[in-house]
């Protein structure tokens, strides 16, 4: 016997997966449409669980604020580019991995004190990427999203059963710990 619940995020986003291939003996055509660049209304679902209730709860809602926090202040209005995307010089040229700045989530923002010398559009630019290592498809966002909250919730003792993301209103991918 166990509880588990839920709590939603939503935050628009954009990316590119320019590792897509497709079938289409099954997709009816072969346009690569998410290799363009493109954007979507994304939600998250975190699920928490517990074998025992403390408080009288599996934790408190307030308990994954700092996850909106992240998810807002983050990626949100964001391109979420894979560092190893062969378009990464194209679009952005000025950076290379002596520029960038790793966070412990897992993932890179640029370093924008390194292009003080650039216009301010160009610095604008820069600033609206973050950086992974993986292409950004709904299935790796799902299962790195459970990383960020799992590291996270290990000091409260709760476990993240699982995170379910959803790339538009009709797709969605599952990522179980």
């Amino acid at each position: 016997m166990h509880w588990k619940i839920s709590k939603e995020f939503d935050f628009c986003y954009g990316h590119r997966v320019w590792s897509q291939t497709l079938n289409t003996d099954f997709s009816l055509d072969g346009c690569l449409k998410c290799r363009h660049l493109h954007g979507h209304q994304g939600k998250i679902l975190v699920y928490l669980e517990a074998k025992k209730l403390k408080d009288g709860m599996v934790t408190d809602f307030k308990h994954l604020n700092w996850f909106k926090s992240f998810i807002d202040d983050v990626l949100d209005h964001k391109f979420i580019l894979d560092i190893n995307d062969p378009l990464f010089e194209t679009l952005l040229p000025k950076v290379n991995k002596k520029n960038l700045i790793k966070f412990n989530e897992g993932y890179y923002l640029v370093d924008l004190s390194k292009l003080q010398d650039e216009e301010n559009h160009i610095i604008e630019l820069y600033e609206g990427y973050v950086l992974v290592d993986f292409v950004p498809t709904s299935e790796n966002l799902s299962a790195w999203f459970l990383e960020i909250v799992q590291e996270k919730m290990n000091n409260l003792g709760i476990k993240v059963s699982h995170v379910e993301f959803l790339e538009t209103p009709k797709s969605k991918s599952t990522f179980y710990a």
